[in-house]
């Protein structure tokens, strides 16, 4: 993919006014999945069909695009799940709130020091997730960082991530400015295309399950394995530094 900015004119990693981070994979995990194994008891109790998320792709994907994605593939006509699409993911969000003591939040490495950084250079920063709102929220919560964001993008009401993308950005300039630079920074190749399609750069921080080399074929301005990496006391300006510009 072109980069969206010429080698000469790519502006500092940390030099935006604004900042939309993806949840899932780059600020935090759970090995407990337990937002992913309920989504398919929910959408089947509701739709009353059995529902199942095999083979779907969920990394880089929404909460709207994993239930229609999971409907199809379990034969669920449009027709009827999606008068129901509000009930599923009302009952989802009460399960995931109900079982928020069984999830088990970790912070990606460097998570902490990278927002302070940002903060102090002055950076208004946002989530742009595919996480329904309550459940974005809830995980920051429980991650402790929920104090760190100013506003969020969620999926509530996109099914493409590009649209979910060009949401939370319309939402980053309404508390920067109508010209306001941004960066998304996210772990998947879907988090860079979406961007790209917003003609917003990407940080791409290989902490989830695609490689700094997936990465950077997707095109990523910026590809790190985490994003310790970013910070200055932990790279140098050399060619050896762990900090990969794909337009080096």
């Amino acid at each position: 993919m072109t980069s969206v900015f010429a080698p000469a004119t790519l502006p500092a990693w940390d030099s935006f006014d604004a900042y939309l981070f993806d949840i899932d994979g780059t600020l935090t995990r759970d090995p407990s999945r337990i937002h992913v194994q309920a989504f398919a008891d929910c959408a089947s109790h509701v739709l009353g069909r059995t529902v199942t998320l095999k083979g779907i792709t969920v990394h880089g994907s929404t909460d709207a695009a994993i239930l229609r994605d999971a409907c199809s593939m379990s034969g669920v006509e449009d027709e009827h799940w999606r008068p129901l699409e509000a009930a599923i993911f009302s009952r989802l969000i009460s399960v995931v709130h109900e079982r928020r003591h069984l999830m088990q939040i970790t912070l990606m490495p460097g998570v902490e020091q990278l927002l302070d950084h940002l903060a102090a250079r002055g950076a208004v920063l946002g989530v742009a997730t595919g996480n329904l709102e309550s459940i974005g929220w809830l995980k920051l919560d429980l991650a402790g960082l929920h104090h760190r964001f100013t506003f969020g993008g969620f999926s509530d009401r996109f099914a493409v991530r590009a649209e979910m993308i060009a949401h939370a950005a319309h939402i980053a300039r309404r508390h920067t400015a109508s010209g306001a630079s941004l960066c998304v920074v996210g772990d998947t190749p879907f988090d860079v295309s979406a961007a790209h399609a917003n003609n917003i750069p990407a940080i791409a921080v290989a902490t989830s399950i695609y490689s700094v080399e997936d990465l950077r074929a997707a095109g990523a301005e910026w590809v790190v394995s985490s994003l310790a990496d970013l910070l200055p006391a932990n790279h140098s300006p050399s060619p050896a530094s762990n900090l990969q510009s794909t337009l080096a």
